[in-house]
């Protein structure tokens, strides 16, 4: 009995030595002051020039590193810190979409567009920290991790088929990226849940108490993206754990009916509109876990600048001098909280205005007391978001179903002519554009074909293009990239690239199930590396404790994405093989029942039900007749007899289908033979 006890006992001493080394581990982290785990939520809320509302989630989870922290997690999501430690993550971002950025309408020169306008579907790259024969490997065990996470089909994207390796267009381009595309995924619940399940308090406290699912998939554009930073496996020196970014960008359309009512006869009418008419609910208060909780009201350059001048159409001007002080009491709006703080732009190199953002701490709000932020216009307003420096769109050229070619154009904004002015010198100045362009295998696209075209000229493409970098695309191995860095002159109006393809053909099995549909082509990402997009506020020490302006402050390269393209390819008729089926089907039926009935039928008993049959057939009528006929003629009356069948005639009829049946499979087998 003793011996039985011990292994018992051995192993409750393992757990607790593992256990106390543990607390021991986290216990001397705490003593020495280094890093902990912080969480940190905040909501930024922007109105947009076309009566829709922009709203943008900011959930950010630190860790300190995996050595200091001992072996368990209090607020980190443990399922993202055993990702990074099992396939080396060094930085990755993950994005679900579902919608298109409006460039021309929502803007694009500004951090929000440049890091969290995404394509549709689904968008993920990585960078590893492993060797360069591993990276496949690990990317095609991440996809997999990630489907089964986030409940998606990210899998897909595990085939050589599908991903690919920029060099250096790519803005974390490296040796060790790797980026994949999915633009037919649909985005619903399915996947906000998981990434829900991130938080520390889910939905049910603080600000993501706002994500009500039918309040958010009713919107413009809906955009979900998980940003992961890791230093922990880098042989750089710096160990500062992880940082893991979770936004939510979403563009809603407020109820406009008060301000339709109060505006009916006036032009460019804002909709007012509250947290509580927008999502359905309102901020009870902090996440308990959560280091800060703010909410953000931000007014872009272009909208102060014509609220500084509402009259200016007129002559007239507003009242002077409009400060941070006195700034929320404008009379073009009111505000139904006062803010806590007020934050002026710093500086801004592209316009003449600043931007000013209103900020509300959502600490002192409790359930007795909710917060509930609305903003009601009191005369209408009109003005622009900020254009990156060239418009850029792509589409199809061509037509049938065998050739094409595809072009992506390049069109001058306000903001580029203002830099060509400014920047301009002897006609010296140089604009440059890097494009990245993702093809599948069965778009066979010749790169030889490419073409430029500049101010719609057709131009030598070695004047203009400066670097460029193909990867022709392999039959079911690997699709076709495109990285070319333009210089255009700064007085450029339009710009654009064309080249051919031919549509390739696939097995039958290779097609998707609504294959009628079309096949979609990748969004190409136009880059801008002279341009970064930056909002820096005055320095304050709240600005230092806020991860979402510190993110602002930081610059980060302008960018945009193009639309997905919808490429029909030459489709079999997939009915066929289901007629083929049934035909089959219904033939082999009828040989097969055709045959046992034959062979299980009894003649005798065939006999029998004949008879039987014609005996009811017989009715009283008749037998009444024959009776009165036999008393007149004085004789004896003759019994009725059933129809003629004898046993030669059914046995000659049994015959007969024997040989039909038999003829019948006989053709049918020399005909599929």
């Amino acid at each position: 009995m003793v011996l039985l006890q011990r292994p018992h006992i051995l192993l409750l001493l393992i757990d607790t030595h593992q256990f106390l080394q543990c607390w021991i581990a986290f216990g001397s982290a705490n003593e020495e002051g280094q890093q902990q785990e912080e969480f940190s939520e905040e909501l930024l809320v922007k109105p947009l020039p076309d009566h829709k509302l922009l709203a943008h989630f900011h959930f950010q989870s630190s860790a300190p590193p995996s050595t200091s922290n001992g072996c368990h997690h209090h607020l980190f999501p443990k399922a993202i810190s055993q990702l990074v430690q099992k396939f080396r993550v060094k930085e990755m971002e993950l994005s679900f979409t579902q919608g298109r950025w409006n460039y021309e309408s929502w803007g694009g020169f500004d951090p929000i567009s440049s890091s969290n306008a995404k394509p549709p579907g689904v968008e993920l790259w990585a960078v590893f920290d492993v060797p360069q024969h591993h990276i496949d490997a690990s990317w095609k065990n991440l996809t997999h991790t990630l489907s089964g996470l986030f409940c998606a089909s990210i899998n897909f994207l595990e085939s050589t088929a599908t991903y690919s390796t920029p060099e250096w267009s790519f803005p974390p381009a490296s040796g060790n990226v790797r980026y994949g595309t999915f633009p037919c995924e649909a985005v619903c619940t399915e996947n906000l849940t998981p990434w829900l399940r991130l938080l520390p308090c889910r939905d049910k406290a603080g600000i993501a108490l706002l994500l009500d699912r039918p309040s958010l998939y009713r919107g413009f554009y809906h955009s979900q993206r998980l940003h992961l930073t890791s230093t922990e496996s880098s042989s750089e020196g710096i160990d500062s754990g992880i940082i893991l970014e979770q936004t939510l960008t979403v563009v809603l359309q407020p109820n406009s009916e008060r301000a339709i009512e109060v505006h009916a006869s006036e032009k460019h009418v804002q909709p007012s509109w509250s947290l509580s008419s927008i999502f359905g609910k309102q901020v009870s208060g902090r996440c308990v876990l959560a280091k800060s909780s703010s909410v953000y009201l931000l007014l872009d350059w272009g909208l102060v600048a014509e609220l500084k001048f509402p009259n200016k159409e007129n002559g007239k001007s507003a009242a002077n001098g409009l400060t941070s002080e006195n700034f929320w009491s404008n009379p073009s709006f009111e505000l139904s909280v006062n803010p806590d703080r007020i934050f002026l732009e710093e500086s801004s190199s592209h316009s003449k205005s600043l931007s000013i953002l209103y900020m509300f701490q959502v600490e002192k709000y409790s359930e007795s007391e909710p917060f509930d932020i609305g903003l009601m216009w009191k005369v209408p307003v009109a003005w622009l978001c900020q254009q990156t420096p060239l418009h850029a769109s792509r589409f199809f050229m061509g037509s049938g179903n065998e050739r094409g070619a595809i072009a992506i154009s390049l069109k001058s904004t306000q903001f580029t002519e203002g830099f060509m002015s400014a920047n301009s010198k002897d006609g010296s100045c140089e604009l440059r554009v890097d494009v990245f362009q993702v093809v599948p295998w069965y778009v066979k696209v010749y790169f030889h074909s490419l073409r430029v075209f500049v101010d719609q000229q057709p131009r030598a493409v070695s004047d203009f293009i400066e670097k460029i970098h193909v990867s022709p695309s392999k039959d079911k191995m690997s699709p076709g990239v495109m990285e070319v860095v333009l210089k255009l002159p700064c007085r450029v109006n339009t710009a654009a690239l064309t080249i051919e393809f031919d549509k390739g053909f696939l097995r039958i099995d290779e097609y998707p199930p609504d294959a009628n549909q079309g096949f979609d082509i990748p969004s190409a990402i136009i880059s801008f590396p002279n341009f970064h997009a930056s909002m820096v506020f005055l320095e304050d020490d709240s600005l230092n404790r806020s991860p979402l302006l510190s993110k602002f402050q930081e610059k980060c390269p302008v960018m945009s994405y193009t639309e997905v393209l919808l490429v029909p390819l030459t489709t079999p008729d997939f009915s066929m093989p289901y007629n083929v089926s049934t035909i089959k089907c219904t033939v082999f039926a009828l040989y097969f029942g055709s045959l046992l009935n034959v062979l299980q039928r009894r003649v005798a008993e065939e006999e029998r039900f004949l008879k039987a049959k014609a005996a009811k057939k017989t009715g009283r009528l008749p037998l009444l007749l024959s009776k009165l006929s036999a008393k007149l003629r004085g004789r004896r009356r003759e019994p009725l007899h059933s129809p003629p069948s004898s046993s030669s005639f059914i046995n000659s009829k049994l015959v007969l289908k024997v040989i039909l049946v038999a003829g019948l499979a006989v053709g049918w087998q020399y005909f599929f033979s």
